[in-house]
């Protein structure tokens, strides 16, 4: 088989070249034959949940999308603009056999994806990703007449995601104000109504979509509009979302970040607290600073590290019954109320904690202590070859030896961007970006194309 399709977060590339209508139509059609089984041609007929984030390449994915579902007898329920875990709930929540999200995350304009969901709003794990992949091109049996399916407006999908987010982190807060940044994205509408209805003062940036602006300057990859606004409304804390707020990033009072390791920390002891932190576990991926490990082993919080997406985090909870894990980009996810990363939920529990703790966010962030970490995006070189190359194997293995207990690196290929990162933790910040240069150029010099 040649290089996979899916990759760590669903189909993602360009929007119209690499994720073209002619793909997303075909592979609908594959998705709809694997997760839909002999039912998409039978009599009780498979359903599926659509969304999509405001890109305008999303406006005619998204139809290609449909039209390969309805016409293998999916009967769809378009839920238009929602994040990417409203889809996934919104999957379980109507007992749908699939869900599609059109989004490329925190990806700039011209880029798009699809991503899928199973039946109970699952991602999809490799094998059904491969077969599904396997599936497309081939021939197949199409349904006529009344056995195509039904496409429909979902318009109720926005109210029942927001019921459901009260319900899960029902504090209130009132006295609290606070400033989000929707990154012009899906939470565009859903993330300030929903702080709004649980009693916080609202400031809203980053809310003004237009099809071509998510991610422009704004939302979680862009922190310096949100730490600003902050500063300047004397608001208690700001939370950033990306494209599609699926992760969630936040600002103290002071305008100083607070990323997703300080985040699960700070919920980590909130639920342990309540009694709701399962075994009194974190699961958190290798890239997760140094500094979290600490924090938790100090705290007497066990942490369960995984290969980086949260697709992995959330194998390794579901595998164990875990309640809490998430990434230091800010996907966090709380088990017991949804199946992916939910920014806007994280953000809420959160505020709940500053609300209810009755301490400033930087207060309850100094918890664990960052050390200095330098991540490096290598372009243009062959990264399906980064674990294979001899050279690249000694130079990491030399720098581990000059760092000791003192720091750590990891070197891997993305599974979204055509890129290798270096991430190298050290005792200082200087030395870090030292080491990480250092290893770049040598994945430069050995993996060009």
């Amino acid at each position: 088989m040649g290089r996979r399709l899916f990759g760590t977060d669903g189909v993602r590339g360009l929007a119209n070249k690499d994720i073209t209508a002619e793909l997303a139509l075909d592979l609908s059609v594959a998705v709809a034959h694997e997760l839909g089984g002999h039912s998409v041609f039978g009599g009780n007929r498979a359903t599926a949940v659509v969304g999509r984030d405001p890109r305008a390449s999303g406006e005619f994915l998204s139809a290609a999308v449909m039209a390969g579902l309805a016409s293998a007898g999916v009967d769809v329920l378009d839920a238009g603009v929602l994040p990417t875990p409203a889809i996934a709930f919104l999957t379980q929540r109507m007992n749908a056999e699939m869900g599609a999200m059109l989004s490329a995350s925190h990806n700039a304009m011209p880029d798009n994806g699809l991503k899928f969901f199973a039946s109970g709003g699952h991602k999809l794990a490799d094998e059904i990703e491969d077969r599904i992949s396997e599936r497309m091109g081939g021939g197949w049996e199409r349904p006529t007449g009344a056995g195509v399916g039904r496409i429909r407006p979902f318009q109720r999908g926005a109210e029942f995601y927001i019921e459901h987010l009260l319900e899960a982190a029902p504090g209130r807060l009132d006295g609290l104000r606070i400033v989000i940044d929707a990154a012009h994205g899906a939470a565009s509408e859903v993330g300030p109504e929903v702080f709004r209805r649980a009693g916080a003062t609202v400031d809203v940036i980053g809310a003004d979509p237009n099809g071509l602006n998510i991610n422009d300057g704004a939302g979680s990859t862009y922190l310096d509009q949100l730490q600003e606004a902050v500063r300047l409304r004397g608001a208690d804390m700001g939370v950033a979302f990306d494209g599609d707020a699926d992760r969630c990033l936040a600002v103290d009072a002071r305008g100083h970040q607070v990323d997703g390791d300080q985040i699960m920390a700070i919920l980590a002891l909130s639920m342990r607290e309540r009694g709701e932190l399962r075994d009194d576990t974190l699961v958190a991926t290798v890239m997760s600073n140094l500094g979290l490990l600490q924090a938790m082993e100090r705290e007497g919080v066990r942490v369960v590290q995984t290969a980086v997406g949260d697709r992995y985090v959330l194998e390794e909870m579901r595998a164990h019954g875990y309640s809490l894990g998430g990434e230091q980009s800010g996907h966090v996810i709380m088990l017991e109320h949804g199946t992916t990363g939910d920014g806007v939920l994280t953000a809420l529990a959160l505020a709940q904690r500053v609300v209810g703790s009755g301490r400033a966010l930087h207060e309850l962030a100094g918890v664990m202590t960052r050390m200095p970490q330098v991540l490096v995006n290598v372009k243009e070189v062959d990264k399906d070859r980064v674990g294979q190359d001899e050279g690249v194997a000694s130079a990491v293995a030399e720098i581990e030896s000059e760092l000791g207990d003192q720091g750590r690196v990891l070197l891997r290929k993305s599974g979204t961007e055509p890129v290798v990162r270096v991430m190298v933790e050290a005792d200082s910040e200087e030395r870090a970006a030292a080491c990480a240069d250092r290893l770049a150029q040598v994945v430069r010099d050995r993996l060009a194309l």
